[in-house]
């Protein structure tokens, strides 16, 4: 199994950063939420809204914000 997170905007649309729409693929869920645990602001930096989990081209959830809540 793959899992990848894919990079969006507040509308919704797909975004490139370095050149990718989405994270590198990762073996399990829990390692690919790890990582954006310890990426997110990062990627919010670069100019995404929010994220989509995807298990093999399945969306498993989101889109999921990642600005932080007051």
């Amino acid at each position: 199994m793959s899992w990848t997170w894919r990079y969006e905007g507040d509308d919704g649309s797909t975004l490139t950063v370095n050149g990718a729409t989405g994270s590198e693929s990762f073996p399990s869920q829990g390692d690919a939420e790890t990582w954006i645990g310890e990426n997110w602001r990062e990627l919010l930096e670069a100019g995404v809204a929010q994220v989509t989990l995807f298990e093999d081209g399945r969306r498993v959830y989101g889109p999921m914000g990642l600005r932080p809540t007051d």
